[in-house]
């Protein structure tokens, strides 16, 4: 049994498109509606064929709609709220994929209509890529999607929003939003700026030239180019608006930094080592909790 007849989809990129080819191949909706800005990217995701209806109109894709997934980024996110929020039916449940979920609630709790459920959203899933032909429909399975109810959101909702995400193969874990940004600041925001900025620094450095930083970059730069290759629009929002979260957390890792360059400074080679043991037993950890593979090279295609 189908458990929605109509999802829209608000942008259509790398988890929209996933979401649908989940949809699809476990018939969790018998239609799928399908709104993007650019004509491209439309054309692109008929090509495809992960949608049954498709508008360059937001408002045209919710009507009738029984869920509504805003897949754009979060910077989008209340634009498009006051755009289609009239034409939402009563009892439809709202939601998003964006990685920052206080911004979200406290933005968009108060445009959304009298009978219709807001439920904030975070699949912790993805890639560096982008675009619709990104998608695949395995991208969520066994991977943790977070929600954040308001506590005023109807259970019952929150429950068929579970049973949705669990469907896609996603883990689920219900929290504050507070608390939320302050999780994914340390576990994917922080390390995605540090990705940012060692990929650049790297590619401003006069006395290496750029050849030879992607020649001999089978070591932990390649790994750090792969986070730094994600969307920039998409972190560029994430930032601006998980701010304090992310500044908290990257001021702790500059204290941390600061004691790390000591120990190197001065040869605490004690120091380095138990740093050293301490994260390679997180590696181990993240391996047994199946959030990684534990391959050579990181499962990486040779």
């Amino acid at each position: 049994m189908t458990m929605f007849d109509k999802i829209a989809l608000i942008g259509i990129g790398l988890i929209g498109s996933s979401i649908a080819l989940g949809v699809r191949q476990n018939n969790l909706a018998k239609h799928i509606s399908i709104a993007t800005r650019k004509q491209s990217t439309l054309d692109e995701a008929k090509e495809l064929n992960l949608g049954d209806s498709y508008f360059l109109d937001s408002k045209k894709a919710v009507i009738d709609a029984d869920l509504i997934i805003l897949c754009t980024p979060v910077g989008t996110f209340e634009n498009i709220t006051k755009y289609i929020a009239p034409f939402i039916k009563r009892g439809a449940i709202l939601t998003d994929v964006g990685s920052v979920k206080a911004y979200v609630q406290d933005k968009l709790l108060p445009l959304i209509p009298a009978g219709v459920h807001f439920i904030p959203a975070h699949p912790m899933a993805g890639t560096e890529f982008s675009g619709p032909k990104a998608g695949f429909a395995s991208l969520f399975t066994g991977r943790w999607c977070m929600l954040t109810p308001d506590e005023n959101v109807s259970e019952d909702a929150v429950k068929i929003l579970s049973e949705f995400w669990q469907n896609l193969g996603s883990n689920v874990e219900i929290m504050d939003a507070q608390h939320h940004d302050l999780v994914v600041a340390i576990t994917s925001h922080v390390p995605h700026l540090i990705a940012y900025n060692i990929v650049g620094t790297a590619s401003e450095l006069e006395d290496v030239a750029k050849s030879e930083v992607i020649k001999y970059s089978a070591g932990g730069f390649r790994d750090f180019t792969r986070i730094a290759a994600s969307d920039p629009i998409m972190w560029r929002d994430v930032f601006l608006t998980n701010r304090d979260a992310v500044l908290e957390m990257l001021e702790k890792f500059l204290r941390d930094l600061a004691k790390l360059q000591r120990a190197v400074e001065i040869g605490d080679g004690d120091m380095l080592e138990k740093l050293f043991t301490r994260t390679r037993a997180i590696r181990r950890s993240i391996i047994e909790a199946g959030q990684e593979v534990d391959a050579p090279d990181f499962g990486r295609k040779k």
